[in-house]
């Protein structure tokens, strides 16, 4: 999955390496009001769908429950970021989302022999895809290391995160936010080096 598939979607980011931040990263905080891109079911639906082949098969989550993971992870994220205290709401939600659908080692038959799988056990509620999204939020905000690559976007007009894989990467997307920082840019250093007529 590339983030071409999703920007063909109406999505402005994504194809980050965790589905947790392609999910913070559903609602720009940046605008006021802030826009939420999984608002209507038929933009939710083309999310999900883009995101199926991350995650274990199964039902969409319910939209309230996806709403709730999102904030949740977008508070500690932004927490985090900000330097502050996450809310501890926002932990106990997490908590709850991964621990929703428990997990299984399984051993399968396979031609080659045998594998190791797991299973998501959703036959007490839960939504597997939740569960695993808030596992990797768990995962992401428990480990410094992978923390400390966490950055939001340079644009001030965007809210976009990503985990930073080199120390230049500045933007959410080069080919949105980028461009529109180069442009203005540009701008400004054309618009410096023109004399007024009088």
């Amino acid at each position: 999955m590339g983030i071409e598939e999703l920007q063909a979607a109406g999505f402005p980011m994504g194809g980050e390496p965790l589905v947790v931040l392609d999910l913070a990263d559903t609602v720009m905080t940046a605008r006021r009001p802030a826009v939420d891109l999984l608002e209507t079911p038929a933009a939710a639906a083309a999310w999900w769908g883009i995101q199926a082949r991350r995650l274990p098969p199964g039902p969409a989550p319910d939209p309230v429950a996806t709403r709730r993971l999102r904030a949740a992870v977008r508070e500690a994220l932004d927490a985090h970021l900000e330097g502050r205290p996450v809310d501890p709401v926002a932990v106990e939600d997490i908590n709850a989302a991964a621990s929703s659908a428990p997990v299984s080692p399984r051993l399968v038959v396979t031609p080659e022999g045998l594998r190791e799988t797991s299973r998501r056990h959703t036959e007490y509620g839960g939504n597997a895809a939740l569960a695993v999204i808030a596992a990797e939020a768990v995962a992401l905000l428990g480990s410094p290391g992978r923390l400390a690559l966490l950055r939001r976007c340079a644009n001030p007009e965007c809210s976009m995160l990503f985990l930073a894989g080199n120390r230049r990467r500045k933007w959410c997307t080069g080919n949105i936010c980028g461009n529109r920082t180069r442009v203005a840019r540009h701008y400004e250093r054309s618009r410096a080096g023109r004399i007024p007529a009088g």
